[in-house]
């Protein structure tokens, strides 16, 4: 493996009653096999080695499971506007490199202190603490390794965005600092009250700021103008809501060995969620209003966009 590999192989995709399925699997295969490239015991140009114990902490972190949803919004969105599907693979595969650093940390005791993710020990069960720190480390770092790299996006320009919207949605004003709101709002930090507004900002912040900017990133990689992708991130925002909000009621009603890692955790450590505020059924509801902005923000390009709008629905149907 080198950083000038710059192209992969077409994502097959079966036509079909259930094509949003397949297309789903066909990008999460992509994905997983261009991550477990990035993530070989192979020395690359420019570094001094690869520790082992690291590079099997970091494999076991990322790759063998998730639905790859991030990536699926950046490819699909590129896509739809007749974008390079290589550069939308790389961008959206370094956006999930970070979601999975968040998912390592956010697991650690001092965090959520989870012992499972998708099914298996989460990084500090299956090694230590410190390495789950520095697996977080070096798989955020890696993330703008990619974007950075000329290989897959030739345009510096877009290259630039594309580092700046992930620094922004993943940084202090994005992920991290949704992730202290959301610890604030267990009261660690004294004792706080957030109302419905208060919840929704947090929950944009923590969840919705990386999958709006997956949507965005497609947007960059596929050339949309200044009203398409004002129209893209507007889906991406509601996506985003819609996300987090069907994860708090799979949080309720899933079980623990179809989610693969504990649920019921968020209302035993008084987290604030849509469903506490709204109850089952106001969420809900909240989510098919969010996924009809979804539908509503893509309409402009009819049925070009239906796997978009079938993402969206997808994102609040899912039972895992």
């Amino acid at each position: 493996m080198t950083s000038t590999q710059g192209t992969h192989a077409p994502v097959k995709v079966p036509a079909g009653d259930d094509a949003f399925s397949h297309r789903l699997a066909a990008v999460a295969d992509a994905v997983e096999a261009f991550l477990a490239e990035r993530l070989s015991d192979e020395v690359q140009p420019g570094e001094i080695a690869r520790p082992q114990r690291l590079m099997e902490a970091m494999r076991h972190a990322v790759l063998g499971g998730g639905k790859r949803l991030r990536p699926f919004l950046a490819v699909e969105t590129a896509r739809m506007l007749g974008g390079s599907e290589s550069g939308a693979l790389a961008a959206g595969s370094a956006i999930e490199l970070v979601h999975c650093y968040s998912l390592v940390h956010d697991d650690m005791p001092a965090m959520d202190d989870d012992d499972l993710r998708r099914g298996k020990p989460t990084v500090h069960k299956a090694y230590d603490e410190a390495t789950a720190i520095l697996v977080g480390d070096a798989l955020q770092t890696l993330a703008f390794e990619i974007l950075a790299d000329r290989a897959w996006q030739p345009d510096p320009a877009i290259r630039a965005d594309l580092v700046l919207g992930l620094a922004r949605s993943s940084g202090l004003g994005g992920m991290v600092g949704g992730q202290i709101l959301d610890l604030g709002a267990e009261g660690r930090f004294g004792p706080v009250s957030l109302d419905v507004d208060d919840t929704l900002r947090l929950q944009a912040m923590k969840t919705g700021a990386i999958l709006a900017f997956s949507v965005d990133a497609g947007a960059l990689v596929g050339g949309a103008t200044a009203d398409q992708r004002a129209a893209l991130q507007r889906y991406g925002l509601a996506l985003g809501q819609a996300f987090q909000i069907a994860d708090d009621i799979l949080d309720r009603e899933a079980s623990p060995e179809a989610m693969g890692k504990a649920t019921g955790k968020d209302k035993d450590a008084g987290k604030a969620t849509l469903v506490d505020r709204l109850g089952l059924d106001g969420a809900r509801a909240e989510c098919d209003r969010l996924v009809g902005l979804c539908e509503e923000a893509v309409a402009a390009w009819g049925g070009k966009a239906e796997t978009l709008r079938e993402a969206a629905r997808f994102t609040v149907a899912r039972k895992v």
